[in-house]
């Protein structure tokens, strides 16, 4: 504990009486100033014990001494000591009465008692409390290290708890809570989710401060980490401000889990060096191998279906950044393994059919697809394409690969952000009739039959498509058209003439009903 001007009047040396003030004095002290200046408030940073003589004030004016005291006390002078048998033989009974209006503790210093032994009382205290919290503070750097070494970041957050008479919280990249000491301070640290999201957007290291007045407790953030973007953040609520050991033991902790991430990022680049030789093996046919490599890293996931995630950036910023971090994050507080590989603007991505990392990936682009299409959206810098194949085996990952980027490459056509291969074969072919290069083909396609119209020597195009649609029934077809079946068959006859194309052929049938449909919006 710093020195207060209760243990200074304790301090049987000094020998110090209190006459205004004694419910105040518990208040600390930092430092003690001697100034005999009749405005000495300009010289005051607060928290000081004034030590004076009176040298050049009128201590028996009362309306001075009420100006006086006044001051020190809006400049934060925690205390006043006025030697005696100097200039004065007693403490005036004017500064005693202002004293005690203000509230401010003033004690009679006696004569035989020097400034200096005051002085020097104060700031041998203040040295043995900083000296007491250094102490403290190597004391909780040993104990947090070896929690972290033996019970990993829960039990550092246990022991930085209890350091700091309060709660704490780790953070995973995404800003999901990870654990918390105590157990109670879940609820606290799932509310300020927000505040460690805007503080991820920072440059690491970064720090804040929530809270306050009028909420429970006080909370510091800190970010963990040493590249542009932080890997984890550290959350710290106590009721009051840090102390001295307190701070050192936050200190420590941020240094330590710090490590713990840079160690931990380490070990992730070796186990996605190891992610891609096993994805390289499937996607060659030698699941076997693939089986043997994996071992008990990725094992688990070859064991039950899986789906095949592929991602692509198609514009700037790092949206793969963010999908690895939800899918990673997801996949890490369920305990199930993923497999996450980079190749470049892509991202490959292996995940257990129905588990925590492929229902992070579809909310994660469900997510952008709903920012995207709000009103007041406007264009990502940023923007994302995924494919998911359904669910498979290691036998069939090939085409599990396969299904996953036909998936992207209709998504990619489609303006959407994500795209599974099951909604493919469930949905129907029309929609892909949109592309470009399919118009292009069908306009190429019926041209001639067009261009014969615009004569107007007969409705061709018309009338092949109620032929088609009547699957070659003369009479449905003719009815359909108001015509004789004769009249109907004479113009399939042109169609084959100009098109140099025999209807005969499901084939060329197939061709022509899929150009129609192509050019029908047009």
């Amino acid at each position: 504990m710093p020195p207060t001007l209760a243990s200074l009047v304790h301090h049987s040396a000094l020998k110090l009486t209190v006459r205004a003030g004694e419910d105040r004095l518990d208040v600390p002290v930092r430092w003690a100033h001697v100034s005999e200046l009749a405005d000495p408030v300009p010289y005051m940073e607060g928290g000081e014990l004034l030590l004076i003589t009176a040298l050049k004030l009128d201590a028996e004016d009362p309306q001075a001494m009420r100006r006086y005291v006044k001051r020190l006390v809006g400049a934060g002078v925690v205390g006043l000591g006025f030697a005696v048998g100097v200039n004065y033989d007693e403490v005036p009974k004017a500064l005693v009465e202002a004293a005690e209006r203000e509230g401010l503790p003033l004690l009679e210093v006696p004569r035989r008692t020097p400034f200096l032994a005051i002085s020097k009382a104060v700031s041998a205290a203040i040295a043995a409390d900083q000296y007491r919290a250094v102490t403290a503070g190597f004391a909780a750097q040993r104990e947090l290290t070896r929690q972290a070494l033996t019970h990993g970041p829960e039990g550092l957050l246990a022991a930085l708890a209890a350091q700091v008479d309060g709660w704490a919280a780790l953070y995973d990249a995404s800003g999901a809570v990870v654990a918390t000491a105590p157990e109670w301070a879940g609820r606290r640290a799932a509310r300020i989710t927000a505040d460690v999201e805007r503080l991820r957007e920072r440059p690491a290291p970064a720090s804040s401060v929530v809270g306050g007045p009028d909420t429970e407790d006080r909370v510091e953030l800190h970010s963990l980490g040493t590249g542009r973007r932080p890997r984890a953040a550290l959350a710290v609520g106590t009721a009051a401000a840090l102390g001295t050991a307190e701070r050192y033991a936050v200190h420590s902790a941020i240094a330590l889990l710090t490590l713990t991430t840079e160690r931990s990022r380490s070990l992730h680049a070796a186990e996605q060096r190891i992610g891609a030789a096993v994805l390289r093996m499937l996607l060659a046919g030698e699941p076997d191998h693939a089986r043997a490599v994996a071992g008990d890293l990725y094992g688990g996931l070859l064991d039950a279906p899986f789906r095949v995630i592929v991602a692509e950036a198609v514009s700037g910023g790092d949206p793969l950044g963010g999908l690895t971090e939800a899918v990673e994050s997801a996949a890490a507080r369920s305990g199930e393994a993923v497999l996450v590989v980079p190749e470049g603007e892509r991202l490959v991505v292996l995940a257990g059919d129905g588990g925590a990392a492929a229902a992070a990936c579809t909310a994660y682009a469900a997510g952008r697809e709903k920012a995207r299409s709000a009103p007041e959206a406007q264009p990502e810098e940023d923007e994302l394409v995924v494919g998911l194949s359904a669910p498979a085996g290691p036998i069939a990952a090939a085409a599990a690969y396969k299904q996953a980027e036909q998936a992207l490459s209709v998504a990619r056509r489609r303006g959407r952000v994500l795209v599974e291969h099951e909604q493919l074969a469930a949905g129907s072919v029309l929609p892909l009739l949109a592309d470009d290069a399919v118009k292009a083909f069908a306009d190429g396609l019926l041209r001639a039959l067009h261009e014969h119209d615009a004569t107007g020597r007969g409705d061709l195009v018309a009338s092949l498509r109620a032929w088609l649609s009547r699957h070659g029934q003369w009479d449905a077809a003719a009815a359909d058209l108001g015509v004789h079946r004769h009249t109907l068959r004479y113009r399939m006859r042109r169609v084959e003439e100009i098109l140099g194309r025999s209807l005969d052929d499901p084939d060329v049938r197939m061709e022509l009903w899929l150009a129609l449909k192509a050019t029908s919006s047009d």
